[in-house]
């Protein structure tokens, strides 16, 4: 079959253009910086969920295996194998790092994609650096292009998008060139999946999104390699990305695509959480505990109103009967009620909070069924993630706090520090904290390294 006669510029075809270019001396400081950071919180991420039972269901199902590092476990995958393992792992607990233009999830995805080829096919620690940040890259500026309407059509953009930019991150981690790297693009079109239908009942399958995305981005890269064919619209097509996967209504900006590629990284204002649960609880749970660390009591709690972006509602706020009432500890990560409740008793909101003990807890449900929200028309949601709490105490008196931003995110990043103490936590809870100092040694020179050999030598740590 002849290739299709070339008419027009596509935005796929202008990325890959961009990104295919891109080597690690071309990577500017802050975003190499904010990659090995990503790559450190992905590698204790993936550590602290490898006994949870959903991990242990991947790996029960997974029959391949091969040369590829899924992180704390000392049995080798093939890459699609380690890909999914550690992209489910790494979100598991939705404890990731996001991106605060459009929630989405960009780590979880891209960096599971390219070590797994890197480790696979003998690329450099320079190679998945270039591979890290352009995937990175793409996912950022794919969300910039239409907010909230992947969403509203009922999917879940790391999942979607994860797709398109594991297939960017592992092409240019592989050295495709720019055609192929379109072809990629092309084929994750059609590998891209994931609805938000785990909502109803707070069910794993949102855990599976990026995993899944992974790994399907890599088959892309390799059918893009090896010529197969698809269409460079992609993107912006009649029956493309954004005609498929995002709901109709809300306009498509395609130049946050390719305008200022090189000159402007998103990537590097990636958010890495302090909390372990769903992007937008995280302002309100500071919120909650500024309050509590004012001397706000919960039993003394008669009312608790959250002001609120109209866009969170129906992920975060309803079906509000469950919202108060968390079926499940992954349901209790994306309620706003149940977060602002344990941050107000707990003053935290980590792995410990979300237990099938902790959710269960009939003072702290108690408090959770005084959680409501209002919807707030100046709220800047999805450009800016806010949260506002006005609590009303028996003696009639009102305090109110408002955070203005994502503690973490752009505004107000964490410290170096601080994701250093989030990953030896996460080791411990993993049950790995002895081998914190060598793991986070080679997430500190893995973009020096000749091949990424280290990662299959230190498998027998992990038994």
């Amino acid at each position: 079959m002849n290739a299709p006669i070339k008419t027009t510029r596509f935005a796929a075809e202008a990325f890959s253009d961009w990104a295919r270019g891109l080597t690690a001396d071309a990577v500017p400081t802050r975003a190499r910086e904010v990659a090995k950071l990503a790559l450190i919180d992905h590698v204790g991420l993936a550590v602290s969920a490898r006994r949870e039972p959903y991990v242990e269901a991947i790996l029960a199902s997974w029959d391949a295996e091969g040369p590829c590092t899924a992180f704390g476990h000392g049995r080798g995958f093939d890459a699609a194998g380690a890909a999914l393992v550690n992209g489910v792992a790494s979100h598991g607990e939705d404890y990731d790092d996001t991106f605060e233009g459009n929630p989405v999830h960009t780590s979880t995805v891209v960096i599971p994609a390219v070590l797994a080829v890197c480790e696979r096919y003998g690329r450099s620690g320079a190679d998945a650096l270039a591979g890290i940040v352009a995937g990175g890259e793409f996912i950022c500026r794919m969300a910039l292009v239409a907010p909230t309407a992947v969403h509203r059509a009922g999917f879940h953009p790391t999942a979607v998008i994860g797709a398109l930019g594991a297939a960017v991150g592992t092409g240019v981690a592989l050295g495709l060139n720019a055609r192929q790297l379109t072809d990629a693009l092309g084929v994750a079109g059609s590998m891209a999946s994931g609805i938000i239908e785990y909502l109803a009942e707070g069910t794993w399958t949102k855990r599976l999104h990026p995993g899944w995305a992974a790994q399907a981005g890599i088959r892309a890269a390799l059918l893009g390699k090896h010529g197969f064919l698809a269409p460079r619209s992609v993107i912006e097509g009649e029956h493309g990305f954004f005609f498929a996967f995002a709901a109709p209504g809300i306009e498509r900006r395609y130049g946050e695509l390719t305008d200022g590629l090189g000159e402007r990284f998103h990537m590097e204002s990636i958010a890495f959480k302090p909390y372990a649960c769903g992007t937008m609880t995280q302002p309100f749970i500071d919120c909650a505990i500024r309050l509590a660390e004012g001397g706000v009591r919960a039993e003394d709690v008669e009312d608790v109103l959250c002001r609120v972006g109209e866009g969170t509602v129906h992920r975060l706020w309803e079906p509000l009967a469950e919202k108060r009432r968390p079926s499940t500890p992954y349901s209790a990560k994306f309620s706003v009620p149940y977060c602002v409740a344990v941050g107000l008793v707990d003053r935290a909101a980590g792995l410990g909070q979300f237990t099938e003990a902790r959710i269960a807890d009939p003072a702290l449900l108690a408090l959770t069924g005084k959680v409501r929200y209002e919807i707030d028309p100046d709220d800047e949601y999805p450009r800016n993630y806010s949260g506002d709490v006005t609590v009303r105490l028996r003696d009639g008196s009102e305090r109110r706090v408002r955070q203005p931003h994502m503690r973490g995110g752009a505004r107000e990043p964490l410290s170096e520090a601080e994701i250093l103490s989030k990953f030896d936590a996460n080791l411990a809870f993993g049950g790995l904290a002895e081998a914190g100092a060598e793991l986070r040694a080679l997430c500190e020179r893995l973009f020096e390294m000749d091949d990424l050999s280290a990662l299959g030598r230190i498998r027998a740590r992990f038994g």
